[in-house]
């Protein structure tokens, strides 16, 4: 008997399927996820001065995230469509490191956890960094996505490390 975790969206034939979580009990479901955005330094003395040619980043990126969020199940075929709780997106530039870390926290009563949500939210306000600051350099790079922390259901609380 192999150790390997089983991949709960294949049937025993191998194909593809929706997880039926209709008998699992509604609990309170939280997921915190991040995404660094890391730019030349040169560009982001612009970014940090707010000297950008489509003005101001932050709120359209917490804007697109947030909707993100709420659209995950339109994204990744296999996700529940979750009525959500809160969303909510935290953008902190470092001066030192020219970038900016963008964090996620999704929380619903549902269930299914929120993961991928808080996820997609990190990725799509990235994204949107990403789309508005391109002008200024081709070297900005996106990178390490990744959940933080989630809690409720069956798993309980789980953090990286």
């Amino acid at each position: 008997m192999s150790n390997s975790p089983v991949l709960s969206h294949l049937d025993q034939r191998g194909q593809s399927h929706m997880v039926d979580v209709g008998n699992k009990p509604i609990t309170a479901r939280e997921a915190v996820a991040e995404t660094l955005v890391v730019f030349p330094p040169a560009a982001f003395d612009l970014v940090k001065d707010g000297d950008l040619p489509k003005g101001g980043i932050v709120e359209p990126a917490r804007i697109a995230a947030i909707q993100a969020a709420k659209r995950t199940s339109e994204l990744i075929p296999m996700c529940h469509q979750l009525p959500l709780d809160s969303v909510e997106i935290e953008v902190v530039t470092d001066s030192r490191q020219s970038t900016i870390r963008i964090t996620s926290t999704v929380r619903a009563t549902a269930r299914t956890g929120v993961e991928m949500e808080a996820m997609v939210a990190a990725s799509t306000a990235a994204l949107v960094v990403y789309d508005m600051t391109k002008a200024l350099s081709k070297g900005i790079v996106i990178e390490r996505t990744r959940l933080l922390r989630k809690s409720g259901g069956k798993s309980g609380l789980w953090e990286a490390q």
